[in-house]
């Protein structure tokens, strides 16, 4: 008797042991579950209507950066639809997305993908846009009030160019519940907010363009030209608004006597300044962002943490989030090459058809 509860006890302490070291084979994943997860990365883009960018490169040099590593991915695009937007989210998260990273339709719609995100223990990022309030664990983007700037001082340097005397100026501003159009309007309003305030130039119109839409662009940059036809240039947020005004302006015959800024270096926008009708648009090397934001959720799905040098104030909350800022570049027709020469178009989706001789005299083979 005595010798068969020995015996008992040595297989209970054996069992324990082996048990233990099992579970020393687990570790845990982040949201309470003691598996380890295989590293997924679920990243939601916004639309393909607003800007070609989303589709031509974030998607192409994100998935290029996740192969590269070797790391699964999902890459879905919203459309700008909110309700679809929320629905892809949940599925990511349910198919054991280790990392979200998200484009937000807006800032309401990004929080409540986040907020689900973090409480089942996905790592979050903000790629390009901050959802304010969102509580993104990181950001990656652009410097976007210096994009503002570039494209204020782009617009003056146009203007003086033209020999434009007191020149009334519109500005066509982005969507107003994308965080970075408020930024782009910071930049480039405290470059012609001076020159508003010294009487050099005149206030014209300022219109948000809502959801970025570029057909409500053209619409309402027609009712500025109602309300004011001596406009002389105008402060187009990106290169499908630039483009809106651009093609209201050819119906009056004034395209290329009216300076009109851009931003994104979207194929149709570099055609626009080849033609003289778009004075000058930002370039934001999209390629490099990927790359950023793809290191930074690698990182994060293996459970690594990744110190980074920047941060920003979520103006919701006044909390700073660790970020990653890139530096944008002015482009002209002077230095169209650069953005071809960096891949980010190609020669030949740009130099098609009447473009080829211009692509020519700018140095694009």
């Amino acid at each position: 008797m005595r010798r068969g509860i020995l015996a008992l006890a040595v297989a209970v302490v054996a069992a324990g042991g082996m048990a233990a070291c099992g579970n020393s084979n687990k570790s845990s994943s982040g949201n309470g579950s003691s598996e380890t997860k295989t590293p997924k990365i679920g990243v939601i883009l916004p639309d393909s209507k607003t800007s070609a960018r989303w589709e031509t490169a974030d998607r192409k040099f994100l998935q290029q950066a996740f192969d590269a590593a070797g790391v699964k991915a999902d890459i879905q695009n919203a459309q700008g639809d909110k309700t679809a937007f929320q629905t892809i989210a949940d599925q990511m998260i349910t198919n054991g997305a280790t990392v979200l990273m998200i484009v937000n339709l807006d800032s309401g719609t990004g929080k409540a993908v986040l907020d689900k995100a973090k409480s089942q223990g996905v790592a979050t990022i903000d790629y390009d846009r901050l959802t304010l309030g969102g509580g993104a664990q990181y950001y990656v983007s652009f410097d976007n009030t210096k994009v503002g700037e570039l494209q204020g001082q782009g617009l003056v340097k146009c203007l003086a160019d033209k020999g434009a005397q007191k020149p009334v100026v519109a500005e066509l501003n982005g969507s107003p519940t994308d965080n970075n159009a408020t930024l782009f309007k910071n930049g480039y309003d405290s470059v012609l907010k001076p020159k508003y305030d010294s009487g050099e130039y005149v206030k014209g119109p300022d219109v948000a363009v809502p959801d970025w839409d570029n057909a409500q662009a053209a619409t309402i940059f027609e009712q500025m030209l109602t309300q004011k036809p001596d406009i002389k240039g105008v402060l187009a947020a990106n290169d499908g608004l630039g483009n809106a005004a651009i093609t209201v302006l050819k119906k009056q015959k004034l395209n290329g006597q009216v300076p009109v800024t851009g931003q994104d270096a979207t194929v149709q926008g570099l055609q626009n300044i080849l033609a003289g009708d778009q004075c000058m648009t930002v370039y934001k090397a999209v390629k490099k962002e990927a790359q950023a934001a793809a290191d930074l959720a690698i990182s994060l799905a293996k459970g690594q943490k990744k110190a980074v040098d920047g941060k920003v104030t979520d103006p919701t909350t006044k909390k700073d989030v660790p970020s990653v800022l890139l530096t944008p570049v002015a482009i002209t027709k002077d230095n169209v090459k650069d953005v071809v020469d960096d891949g980010y178009v190609s020669a030949a989706d740009l130099c098609t058809g009447d473009f080829a001789a211009k692509c020519t005299a700018a140095g694009i083979k």
